[in-house]
């Protein structure tokens, strides 16, 4: 009986949150996984460690569309996942040109790596509700108008376009995942989520005495990054490249993530957060809250961890990480 060939991905931002959850997904799929790297003298193989013996690693920048193409080559994919970007919203506006060139250009130059070397290779973009900003339409879905208010918002428009134009301008599967919000013990330490439960654990284990944030108000709608991958997956599986809004479609302020983390671990919140206006960014979205119908309807996706469970398995981590 001849075994069926092992279909292949190519991930860049491997490394990452998410990156590092799809290529656990696509492992347990029976997926060949590839993973893009920049060239570092201290490589960061944190999320991937358990995986470094099963997913094998290429060089490449998405500043360098020659390493692209090399890359692509090398790995014969069939699956194209580009989840690497300058991602954290706070740093888009002290690094605002490095933001657009990585998050914005970095995918046309992977866009058109994909053109010269197969057309026939599917590509999914990682988009973010961070497009919408400031639309006043609640909830969000595929159909809301954009209104960015970070320079990382605005060069994830230009790569969600540029995906746009380049699937009806060369008949490309190429599609984005409007993700909105997702989190996990994997996130980095500068995003605020981890930051709470980080502090949180600190605290209870006598580690630190406060914690400082910037605003408690914004409100997200916040999801499992374990469980969003599996979305990805879904949207390149599909016979005809649509977008999606990926979402629980409940908000949630920062307010009521730290009162749920401190709880959970027995403290109160009020006697160790403190505001600092260091934290508070020039322009701020206020609340986001995404509409995942279709993708329900469609692909058959819908969150599977809900927030309560989602702040406790990050408490428990950080305190299991540094007990």
């Amino acid at each position: 009986m001849i075994k069926s060939k092992k279909k292949i991905a190519l991930i860049t931002g491997i490394t990452g949150q998410d990156g590092s959850y799809l290529a656990e997904f696509l492992l347990e799929k029976g997926y060949r996984v590839y993973g893009l790297e920049r060239r570092a003298s201290n490589k960061n193989h944190t999320n991937i460690k358990q995986l470094l013996s099963k997913v094998t690693m290429i060089s490449g920048d998405l500043l360098d569309e020659a390493s692209l193409v090399y890359a692509i080559k090398e790995a014969n994919p069939e699956e194209i996942y580009n989840l690497a970007s300058q991602s954290f919203v706070g740093d888009s506006w002290k690094q605002p040109v490095f933001t657009g060139e990585v998050t914005g250009l970095g995918v046309i130059r992977m866009l058109e790596a994909i053109r010269q070397v197969n057309l026939a290779i599917k590509f999914y973009q990682a988009s973010s509700s961070e497009m919408f900003g400031a639309t006043k339409e609640m909830p969000q879905s595929e159909k809301t108008q954009f209104y960015p208010r970070s320079p990382y918002g605005v060069a994830k428009l230009y790569a969600h376009w540029i995906t746009v134009n380049y699937r009806e301008s060369y008949n490309m599967f190429a599609v984005s995942g409007i993700l909105f919000n997702h989190e996990s013990p994997r996130r980095g330490m500068e995003f605020v989520t981890r930051k709470i439960t980080d502090g949180v654990a600190r605290i209870k284990l006598g580690l630190a005495k406060e914690l400082f944030l910037g605003s408690l108000d914004p409100k997200r709608d916040w999801g499992f990054a374990g469980d969003y991958v599996e979305a990805m997956w879904l949207m390149l599986q599909q016979k005809q490249p649509r977008d999606y809004v990926i979402a629980t479609g409940e908000t949630h302020s920062v307010k009521e993530f730290v009162q749920e983390a401190f709880g959970y671990a027995g403290l109160d919140w009020k006697k160790y957060v403190k505001i600092d206006r260091a934290f508070l960014r020039p322009a701020e979205v206020h609340h986001l809250r995404g509409d995942a119908r279709k993708a329900r309807k469609e692909l058959g996706w819908k969150p599977k961890v809900n927030f309560k469970e989602l702040v406790h398995i990050m408490v428990d981590e950080d305190i299991k990480r540094l007990g």
